[in-house]
């Protein structure tokens, strides 16, 4: 019986190390050889000043901007307090805030109907922390940005068209839009007419 338990204490220890030590080893490897940036967070700059980590959204709420999804997390995009809300469609409460949500947005963007309004812009992620929109949700934005910079419409369209970023493979996930660097992007463009 003891040898058994020696056995079992061995056995768990090398389990230990092996689920724990090298599972870790070979994603921090993988990410290394085949993640993007390395497995490190894709920083992004401005001017040559480091502005926001790519992965992570930020709260633009200036009419120069694209606004990003509302989040839930902590107070808005705070990753310490990453998650959503869990209220559902049947919360009294969550349904008052989509609609302060609705009509703010449309305040801003006064040319759309409010069915117009894509469902995202209103809506937070689950993690609170999302990036991306979808083009849809950046193109309706485009001519509020263009009115607020001054700069022509078809130039802003433009700048989002190149922001659009392909699923994974082609096929994996729908087609997206980094705000962030679609801000930097709008950034530069602005930089570069004065």
């Amino acid at each position: 019986m003891i040898s058994n338990l020696f056995k079992s204490f061995k056995l768990t220890l090398m389990f230990c190390v092996l689920f724990s030590a090298c599972y870790i080893f070979v994603l921090w490897a993988f990410a290394q050889f085949f993640g993007p940036n390395k497995g490190n967070a894709e920083v992004v700059e401005l001017n040559g000043k480091v502005v926001g980590a790519a992965n992570v959204g930020q709260n633009f709420t200036q009419d120069i901007y694209f606004w990003g999804r509302p989040s839930c997390a902590g107070d808005g995009y705070e990753a310490s307090g990453s998650g959503g809300s869990n209220k559902g469609p049947s919360n009294e409460e969550y349904l008052a805030e989509v609609e302060a949500r609705i009509d703010t947005f449309l305040a801003h963007h006064p040319y759309l109907k409010r069915e117009e309004v894509p469902v995202e812009m209103v809506t937070a992620s689950g993690s609170g922390l999302d990036p991306h929109i979808s083009p849809k949700a950046a193109f309706v934005q485009a001519e509020r940005v263009a009115e607020a910079r001054r700069m022509p419409l078809e130039k802003v369209m433009a700048i989002v068209s190149r922001q659009v970023e392909s699923p994974l493979f082609g096929i994996f996930g729908p087609e997206t839009v980094n705000v962030l660097k679609l801000n930097i992007a709008l950034e530069k463009a602005a930089n570069q007419n004065k």
